[in-house]
């Protein structure tokens, strides 16, 4: 039954352009980065040979890549999640949705698979973009998976909180609207606070994502980003299953 509402889900976001657009906006933001800083490490790579520990095409390239990446996803979360469960709510067609003789569980994952979907759509273009690199030299793996393994959690916390938002309201754009303010305040969280070693500043996701952007695979940032995830589909599930309940 997940599987259905995943296809019917992916079935109506690529039928519209507004998918299509996001990925072709952003890979020409990202191939840009790209050019930029190749364009770079090919001016400065006299110089690099002169280090002890020089650093390679993946960190002066490809991390920055990814770094933009996020910021990308946060931007198109709020737009891509609005229509999850608000627009259906609009439509009058969620009431029929919950009604139907499947789980609560099964809806929430279908759609949050969905949105997931995409994402990984469009990890897929910049691995390939960043997998070009391999015509003139050698990439990093690890901290290539590392990143790879980042924003993948990333995005989901981005979809996971964007479809919370979106089962909160019955217009797509209050849903966008909260989900953009929300994400952008936890972006804002890290930058205010990057010479300040709060706990606050824990609650960044980018504060997390940044060390899978570096290479550091570390277990409380991917415990926080594991458990960010579920507490928001939980979350999620309760709006939905209290809506069932009431009528």
């Amino acid at each position: 039954m997940i599987t259905t509402i995943v296809c019917k889900e992916l079935k109506i976001l690529f039928a519209s352009s507004l998918a299509w657009i996001f990925l072709a906006l952003m890979q020409l933001v990202l191939a840009w980065v790209f050019l930029e800083r190749l364009h770079t490490f090919l001016a400065i790579q006299t110089q690099l040979t002169q280090l002890v520990n020089p650093p390679g095409i993946t960190e002066v390239i490809v991390v920055p890549v990814f770094s933009m990446a996020s910021v990308a996803f946060l931007m198109i979360t709020p737009i891509l999640s609005m229509r999850m469960l608000a627009e259906e709510r609009r439509n009058h067609t969620l009431v029929m949705l919950i009604s139907a003789p499947i789980s609560i569980a099964a809806i929430v994952l279908g759609k949050f698979a969905a949105l997931m979907v995409f994402f990984l759509l469009a990890l897929l273009l910049i691995v390939m973009l960043s997998g070009s690199l391999l015509a003139g030299g050698t990439l990093d793996f690890g901290l290539l998976c590392s990143n790879m393994l980042g924003l993948t959690l990333l995005a989901a916390c981005f979809a996971s909180l964007g479809l919370y938002l979106s089962s909160l309201f019955s217009h797509p754009a209050l849903a966008a609207l909260s989900s953009m303010g929300i994400l952008l305040l936890l972006w804002l969280l890290d930058i205010a606070m990057l010479d300040v070693a709060h706990p606050v500043r824990y609650l960044s996701l980018f504060q997390h994502f940044e060390n899978f952007n570096h290479g550091l695979i570390d277990t409380f940032s991917l415990v926080f980003c594991l458990l960010f995830v579920v507490t928001f589909l939980v979350l999620t599930m309760r709006q939905l299953d209290g809506e069932r309940l009431h009528g």
